[in-house]
């Protein structure tokens, strides 16, 4: 097969093409403009206000909390703000309040752009799902400056079970607008990458919001069965069963 008919299955940037050495003019200004469709993404500032309503008319309860970065530039050159919660909303999270089974959290992470677009029609689907089988949610968090981590904090005041935050995955050249989907159990300040498990590529082109929130069901199910969640609810997913003989 061809690279040229390759081309159909991928949208890797292969069988470009050349004028004398270099790209032809259409494939140079092809890659320029998605360049700057992943910048103005990692910039942009995310439309609380317009996310807040669109989650309200859904009939999900819904907060806004912001993290410690005071500012976007601040939240791109120092990362660990972005992981910790402001003290606004911290002591506003730190109201008493029934301990949840699940927290999700709405971050803008990486690309606004990608939770304007996919966020919602994500957490309606997995919000209801998660109704339907008989477990309670916490007010819907809707954090901006957030860092991955954010949810770790946020499940940890409200008490909950386990944390679940979508997110803007970092922009690239193939897609500016691709959110991820981060589950935790017994989320706690200093949990792990390893601690967690990830659904990404979720965008028009990509992960369905149907797709995402079937596959984030089954986790959570998973992992409250198997009270772990990331490396470990892997490891004791795949442990052999081990079967007692009943003594005479």
């Amino acid at each position: 097969m061809s690279w040229t008919a390759l081309r159909r299955h991928t949208p890797a940037r292969i069988a470009l093409g050349r004028s004398g050495f270099g790209l032809p003019t259409a494939a140079h200004l092809a890659f320029q403009a998605a360049h700057a469709r992943a910048r103005d993404a990692v910039h942009a500032a995310l439309d609380a206000a317009a996310i807040v309503s669109q989650i309200g008319a859904r009939g999900f309860e819904v907060m806004c909390v912001e993290s410690a970065a005071a500012s976007r530039q601040a939240y791109l050159r120092m990362p660990d703000l972005g992981r910790t919660l402001s003290v606004e909303s911290r002591a506003r999270l730190s109201e008493p309040m029934l301990a949840p089974d699940v927290v999700i959290v709405v971050g803008d992470g990486l690309s606004s752009v990608a939770v304007e677009r996919n966020a919602v029609p994500v957490l309606e689907l997995l919000g209801r799902r998660l109704r339907d089988i008989g477990l309670r949610l916490a007010p819907i968090i809707v954090a901006t400056g957030a860092r991955v981590a954010l949810a770790d904090e946020i499940g940890e005041l409200l008490q909950a079970r386990l944390s679940v935050i979508l997110i803007g995955e970092r922009p690239g050249l193939s897609a500016a607008d691709s959110l991820g989907m981060y589950l935790t159990f017994a989320p706690r300040r200093g949990r792990l990458d390893s601690e967690r498990n990830c659904i990404s590529n979720i965008h028009a082109a990509g992960m369905t919001a149907e797709a995402a929130a079937a596959r984030a069901v089954e986790l959570i199910q998973s992992m409250l069965e198997q009270r772990a969640s990331g490396v470990l609810l892997a490891a004791r997913a795949c442990a052999p069963t081990v079967m007692t003989r009943a003594r005479p």
